[in-house]
């Protein structure tokens, strides 16, 4: 076998940092033992080439590979140029059960997903005769607890944007009290835009929070300003402080503690001021913050926020698009929060393949078409969903990701023990874990290095290094991103000296 020596330059100069990297094993069928590179630099000619032809219909400006799916197996996604990679971002956090997987294969070929393929049905208004077999077999069979009902959408974004659409139908149903009468004010007035039939209305987010890049999403979203610009907004809608803490956390508890108390301080303020001018119906809040900057609370901070809302009689949407389906230890990650009462709303989308919100049963619509689309989410997407949930419990692989990240974090602090001025602040849930560089352009280098180095991660925030493997992340894996994290550190460190 023939093993491969990759040069990565420390500074102008003209002085290398070597690694040598493992061969590929020389298996025919399963995951490579590890990373492959044999190109210079990355993307190498073949990615560059095919990425410029790619331009000519879209925009590839965001694009870092041009993946090669015939070749990525696994935990291992390959590039044009034969280059293999450890993902530990697996397409924006969106792979549960790793690259061609032979459950989800198998499940391609079965005549219900073909019939659902060849005839995709307006599930609103013709739904197949075992939709609601398959709704109980897949988002139903791991509903959180309390929510009774599924709405079934296409992305994470329309999830939230549906989701907020039933926040207002409620809340405005409540106002009209028990007859209900919608008037003729009412329905001429929606027509032009205008009170009362489109009423000021808000949905509370928090600084820092990402929840889509539709219309109403975007107005909630409060990450970067190139997510926001040039596009008009709903100016009444509010963001509150989300709690800045400080790491480790049991250091800091007392300091994290006031943080918290002070940002529900602020949020119950604002509640209170929006009554007059734009009333909020629900609030909305990811259980860790992930692009903006893999931000974490405390369990007593979201049931403070639960507390608030059950008070000044708004819902609590929990948006679970990127933490649900396993990756923080628990199916759901607000499930650690043993809340006193459920969330009125809990969105989904990524790792479930699918996207849609479970509610309870007083959120529906009071009367049809009012929360709807042609398609009404993809049932293909829902048949492979129960694929996905087959696999999880069948491997266990919540209590895998939990296992592996508990390793992997603790591996982690030895690195950032060893490198303190460059890494800091290693945090995470499960398998859901980030790390900070000093600056947001070293944290860019460090991205670019741990690639060239054969492991694919994700930038999050201005300063964080985000980690999003696969459910079938194991220990394994681990000790690869390890290896290359230090290495990495190590690189950068003797480059800043």
């Amino acid at each position: 076998m023939v093993t491969i020596a990759l040069d990565i330059p420390t500074d102008d100069s003209g002085h290398f940092c070597r690694f040598v990297l493992l061969p590929l094993s020389a298996q025919a069928k399963g995951e490579p033992s590890g990373p492959k590179i044999v190109t210079s630099v990355i993307p190498g000619p073949k990615t560059r080439a095919g990425l410029q032809d790619l331009d000519k219909l879209q925009d590839t400006r965001a694009a870092t590979m041009m993946t090669d799916l015939d070749k990525s197996i696994g935990n291992y996604v390959a590039d044009l140029d034969g280059n293999i990679f450890l993902d530990l971002y697996c397409q924006i956090a969106s792979l549960p059960l790793g690259y061609n997987s032979k459950a989800l294969i198998e499940a391609a070929t079965k005549p219900e997903m073909v019939q659902m393929l060849v005839n995709r049905p307006a599930l609103g208004v013709q739904p197949h005769s075992t939709w609601a077999k398959t709704l109980q077999e897949s988002f139903m069979s791991v509903a959180p607890k309390g929510l009774t009902q599924v709405f079934t959408a296409m992305s994470g974004s329309d999830s939230n944007e549906t989701a907020y659409k039933a926040a207002f139908m409620h809340y405005q149903r409540l106002k009209r009290g028990k007859d209900g009468v919608v008037t003729a004010e009412e329905l001429s007035t929606c027509m032009k835009n205008i009170g009362p039939g489109s009423p000021d209305l808000a949905i509370m987010s928090f600084d820092g929070g990402f929840h889509g890049r539709l219309f109403g999403s975007l107005s909630t979203t409060r990450t970067k300003a190139l997510h926001k610009l040039d596009i008009p907004a709903f100016s009444t809608w509010i963001s509150s402080p989300f709690p800045s803490l400080k790491y480790p956390l049991e250091k800091y508890q007392g300091e994290n503690d006031k943080e918290e108390a002070r940002c529900l301080a602020v949020a119950e303020e604002k509640i209170k001021q929006a009554k007059t001018k734009a009333p909020i119906a629900a609030l909305i809040v990811e259980p860790i913050q992930s692009e903006g900057g893999d931000n974490h609370a405390s369990p007593k901070f979201f049931q403070g926020l639960r507390d608030l809302t059950k008070k000044h009689g708004i819902l609590m949407i929990v948006d679970e698009v990127q933490t649900g389906v396993g990756p923080t230890g628990h199916f759901w990650a607000h499930e650690a929060w043993n809340l006193t009462s459920p969330p009125d709303i809990v969105t989904f989308s990524k790792k479930f393949q699918a996207a849609g919100w479970f509610h309870r049963s007083e959120l529906r619509p009071d009367g049809p078409y009012r929360n709807f689309n042609t398609w009404l989410g993809d049932p293909v997407r829902a048949v492979q969903a129960k694929t996905i949930l087959h696999e999880i419990k069948s491997k266990d692989l919540v209590k895998n990701a939990a296992e592996t990240g508990a390793y992997l974090k603790k591996e982690m602090f030895g690195i950032q023990s060893k490198y303190p001025e460059l890494i800091s602040c290693v945090r995470g849930q499960g398998t859901f874990i980030a790390f900070d560089l000093p600056t947001s352009d070293q944290r860019d280098l460090f991205v670019n290095t741990l690639r060239s180095l054969g492991v694919n991660t994700g930038g999050c925030g201005s300063l964080s290094i985000r980690l999003r493997p696969m459910l079938v992340f194991q220990k394994k894996h681990a000790d690869v991103f390890l290896d290359a994290m230090d290495k990495a550190a190590s690189c950068h460190q003797h480059k800043t000296k």
